[in-house]
């Protein structure tokens, strides 16, 4: 299965933040991306980062 190469400008506007702060992230290190004369991010990338920085959700309490 081939890995989706996303752009910058993808990347931000799935995650609702501005270019800027998805570079941050990949200079930063937090996102990996590759520079193919700009910055591509594989969609295993994006969904590693979003696993690594969801938080858990809290279990309600019944009773």
């Amino acid at each position: 299965m081939k890995d989706r190469l996303l752009t910058v400008k993808e990347v931000a506007d799935y995650l609702r933040v501005s270019e800027r702060s998805v570079l941050r992230y990949i200079e930063a290190g937090r996102l990996n991306a590759s520079k193919v004369g700009w910055w591509r991010i594989r969609q295993s990338d994006l969904d590693d980062f979003l696993k690594r920085t969801s938080r858990p959700q809290k279990r309600k309490r019944h009773g």
